[in-house]
């Protein structure tokens, strides 16, 4: 795994923000039942290669949301791209969960599922084969999603760690 690298600013990104899924939850007390609302969302730039989650729990939608987005940008992450595909294939896991993300050619577009397709599209990929495999719980797909996207290397850190120039590779 890669250092931990320094924290990003949010406000230094035109971020969008992408509703994955909003969960009615339902808590049985003596007096009834207390109803609340949990949201995850993803938040990207997709000109800056940058991608964060969060979720957020409130008693409406709306609020949800709002917490959900504030959650996503205090843990943005740097995602290491091509033009318009990810560098080299990529498994990422999380729990019983496997997502696996793999380059695709120029034109083929984002073929991926709700929440997968959710994080290739706020990062700025444009061409990408995904393929989920394991768990379809939104949550642990995400964060799967966020662990291949961790695991892709630049053409510079290949180089460094084979102890060769770029142009050699």
């Amino acid at each position: 795994m890669p250092t931990v690298a320094k924290k990003l600013d949010a406000n230094a990104y035109q971020l969008k923000d992408q509703v994955v899924a909003i969960n009615r939850v339902t808590k049985v007390v003596k007096g009834g039942k207390n109803m609340s609302f949990a949201a995850l969302v993803v938040v990207g730039d997709p000109a800056s290669a940058v991608v964060g989650y969060g979720s957020g729990k409130a008693k409406e939608v709306p609020q949800a949301i709002r917490k959900g987005i504030e959650s996503a940008k205090k843990n943005l992450i740097r995602v290491n791209l091509t033009q318009t595909s990810i560098p080299h294939l990529s498994l990422g896991r999380y729990g019983s969960g496997q997502v696996l993300l793999k380059p695709a050619p120029e034109g083929t577009g984002v073929i991926a599922g709700g929440a997968v397709r959710a994080v290739m599209t706020s990062v700025g990929v444009q061409n990408v084969l995904t393929k989920s495999i394991g768990t379809t719980n939104p949550h642990n797909v995400i964060k799967a999603t966020f662990d291949a996207l961790r695991r892709l290397k630049s053409r510079e850190d290949v180089a460094n760690m084979r102890g060769k120039s770029v142009q050699e590779l």
